[in-house]
């Protein structure tokens, strides 16, 4: 079973993260610092302290740089010399008698020597230092990220529905926090340029180095144990919400901080809503459920998609509309390698699974024109998958490259019913092809029915509860 104790740890316990050296860090720094002109800074802005009692959680940004989870952090870094500089508060007595210690600016040697900048100064001196900056440099430049900083479990795509839905709300303040801070450079800086970091971050985070796919292959492996314990756990009566419960247990017992997005559990026709989250509905017998959830596991998370049937046995026009996707995935799969461009893949495969329509017994005509549709959909090669869910990047229209990792989900609607089939892993490219990251989670119908025939957690806590109940008497 896969755990955080799969990782090999460094730096402090509780102190700062143990899933990336400082060197890899280090490493990503001067790949930022070589991108920028001489007259170049990149500033970036870590995540303000949570307003609730949650748990902190940096930028996807500020993380990948520099593996600190401090609240009201920056980072800057020289294009002239690749001098990083990282910013903390002060101790703050307080918050640390109450929380616990935590990297800041008043130990500053010891924070430069754990996390691998150069130097670290308290908060206060960032405005001074980027005065000085300016004052110096003939034509200064500014680079910092002006997309929408991820938190928690948001994803990019995400962030500019939001984004959307407040502009059209007049009296809510809009949620891109990036501009208010770029505004602020600019008013303070009007003599120096400003120029987006996010597309060198972007293109640095797109493709995965040997680290991060370990450390994927252990969110994908959580993601995977999530769901078959909830398969095994699905009897009728239960409720959605138990089902993302089991798994939320699996993926906490190893390790992940918390749910890297909402949990979809659909029951039903709930299923025909993609990203149905509402959770409050109870599993009928005869019904197929589908889920997809995945943990957010040292930043970085998996993406799974699978249905099974409530009452543990597939019916025979349930397994013929399941079984046409997993052909589908097997063969979309079958073809995935480096120097394969998805597209052509797709086009490919679509090819050859219009002869298994031609094979397959449908039970109604609705069912196969939905399955002849199906070859025609551009987004059975998926999102990217990494620090996001819905990770940056686009990969699609080219050649496949090494360390690319995203979801594989093909997937049909049949409109007359209301019925959504799908099935959804995580995959890796590797040297000479590529490595199913949730694979562990079964797949085909004979090995979803043999996974359910054996008790689940929830049936074993309720058995412990009634023979609590009954010694008690």
């Amino acid at each position: 079973m896969a755990t955080k104790n799969d990782l090999n740890h460094q730096g402090l316990p509780g102190l700062y993260q143990e899933s990336f050296s400082k060197e890899i860090l280090s490493a990503r720094r001067a790949i930022v610092s070589s991108q920028l002109e001489n007259s170049g800074m990149a500033i970036i802005q870590g995540a303000p302290r949570p307003s609730g009692s949650v748990l902190f959680r940096q930028t996807n940004d500020m993380y990948y740089l520099s593996g600190v989870e401090v609240p009201h952090a920056y980072l800057t870094i020289s294009g002239q010399n690749n001098f990083s500089i990282l910013y903390l508060p002060h101790l703050n007595p307080g918050a640390e008698r109450d929380e616990g210690k935590s990297l800041n600016a008043s130990e500053n040697i010891m924070v430069t020597e754990l996390v691998g900048v150069d130097s670290v100064r308290p908060l206060e001196a960032l405005p001074h230092d980027l005065s000085l900056f300016v004052l110096k440099t003939n034509k200064p430049k500014f680079y910092t990220p002006m997309r929408g900083p991820e938190l928690g479990s948001e994803s990019r795509d995400g962030i500019l529905k939001a984004i959307a839905y407040s502009l059209a709300d007049p009296w809510r303040k809009s949620v891109s926090t990036p501009s208010f801070f770029i505004n602020k450079l600019k008013g303070a800086f009007p003599e120096a340029v400003f120029a987006d970091l996010s597309p060198m971050l972007d293109a640095m985070r797109e493709q995965k180095d040997t680290r991060e796919i370990e450390v994927l292959r252990i969110a994908g492996e959580l993601c995977a144990q999530g769901i078959t314990e909830a398969m095994r756990s699905t009897i009728p009566g239960i409720f959605e919400y138990q089902l993302a419960a089991v798994a939320s247990f699996l993926f906490n017992q190893g390790g992940a901080r918390g749910e890297g997005y909402r949990a979809i559990v659909a029951t039903g026709k709930n299923a025909w809503h993609g990203h149905y989250g509402k959770l409050n509905s109870e599993l009928t017998d005869g019904e197929l459920v589908l889920m997809d959830f995945a943990p957010d596991f040292a930043y970085y998370t998996s993406d799974i998609g699978r249905m099974w049937p409530v009452n543990g046995k597939f019916s025979s026009e349930q397994r013929t509309l399941y079984s046409f996707i997993v052909k589908y995935h097997r063969s979309l799969l079958e073809q995935t390698r480096p120097g394969r461009v998805p597209n052509q893949i797709m086009d490919d495969v679509a090819a050859r699974m219009s002869k298994v329509i031609d094979e397959t017994k449908f039970a109604n005509d609705s069912q196969k024109q939905a399955a002849s549709k199906a070859l025609d959909f551009r987004g059975h090669f998926s999102h990217p998958v990494g620090m996001s869910v819905h990770d940056i990047g686009e990969y699609r229209n080219r050649p496949l490259s090494e360390g690319t990792v995203f979801s594989v989900d093909p997937m049909m609607w049949i409109e007359d019913e209301k019925s959504y089939i799908r099935c959804e892993d995580t995959v890796v490219i590797t040297k000479d092809g590529y490595e199913n990251l949730t694979s562990s989670a079964p797949l085909d119908c004979d090995e979803i029915e043999d996974v359910m025939k054996e008790p689940g957690i929830l049936q074993k806590l309720h058995e412990s509860t009634k023979q609590e109940a009954t010694n008690e008497k």
